[in-house]
């Protein structure tokens, strides 16, 4: 069992930074694909960034990349999403996921509660 707790959201002008933080309980947080997903108001979720259990590998989103930055400490069981040249079209609700790579099926994944991100132009 994995309990995703996210902070870091808020309100920023265009251009911008935040950081996002996830942090998960578990004992087994280290196995685990760790990702971030957003979902804007009238759209459906979508995928952002995630990090491979040990840091090596990982992936954006093209809308995201060479803006954001994810990280992970698996020491302290938190994974970041670093959000740089923030953009209006960015607001959304963040979420933290965590999806176990032995197991396909994504409807066993966790998710976290969600944090607000909103970027005024």
């Amino acid at each position: 069992q994995v309990q995703l707790v996210e902070s870091g959201g808020g309100l920023v002008q265009a251009g911008g930074s935040l950081r996002l933080s996830c942090a998960a309980s578990g004992r087994t947080f280290s196995s685990y694909r760790m990702g971030w997903y957003r979902q804007a108001p009238g759209k459906e979720r979508e995928f952002v960034a995630a990090i491979s259990w040990g840091g090596g590998t990982t992936q954006y989103a093209v809308s995201v990349k060479g803006r954001f930055t994810v990280s992970r400490d698996n020491a302290k069981n938190t994974v970041y999403l670093q959000m740089n040249s923030l953009k209006p079209e960015d607001t959304a609700i963040y979420y933290c996921n965590a999806h176990n790579p032995l197991i396909p099926n994504t409807n066993y994944d966790y998710w976290g509660q969600g944090t607000q991100v909103t970027v005024a132009s």
